[in-house]
């Protein structure tokens, strides 16, 4: 486990400024796209953070912007239960060995994503998406702002 960092505790190490790259690949047609910009980790009423990305998404030529808010609650020992805005649940997050693997079934698509801390300003997520219509792999690089 030496090339993650372990984070006791998941909100703390969040909270803040981020910049965000994305990559998007369409394995099925091979099309390539990309986000650029930032996500805010601020305080939640009720305790927890409240997770806002936007920035500008560039998918076959054409940049449009685009943004997306989710919860994440606290959870036990340190974890966070992730909600989407309307507080469905999307996953939970569990970084105490640096690395987390969750699943999220979406209709007939199949979410599985992989969380994995570099070190302190640093974190990534690759998100492997497939279904019948889906076939995605996102990939998404952190680093603190300031």
């Amino acid at each position: 486990m030496g090339e993650f960092r372990p984070v006791p505790d998941v909100l703390a190490y969040l909270s803040g400024h981020w910049r965000v790259e994305r990559t998007v690949r369409d394995l099925a047609v091979g099309d390539r796209g990309r986000f650029e910009g930032t996500t805010v980790f601020g305080p939640l009423e009720g305790g927890g953070l409240l997770h806002r990305e936007s920035g500008t998404f560039t998918w076959r030529g054409v940049a449009r912007p685009a943004e997306r808010t989710l919860r994440f609650l606290p959870g036990p020992g340190g974890t966070a239960h992730v909600r989407f805005a309307d507080g469905r649940p999307f996953h939970d997050l569990d970084l105490t060995t640096g690395r987390h693997v969750v699943g999220h079934p979406c209709a007939a698509d199949l979410y599985r994503g992989e969380f994995t801390v570099r070190d302190e300003d640093h974190w990534r997520t690759v998100w492997r998406v497939r279904g019948p219509a889906k076939d995605l792999e996102l990939t998404t690089g952190y680093a603190r702002v300031g």
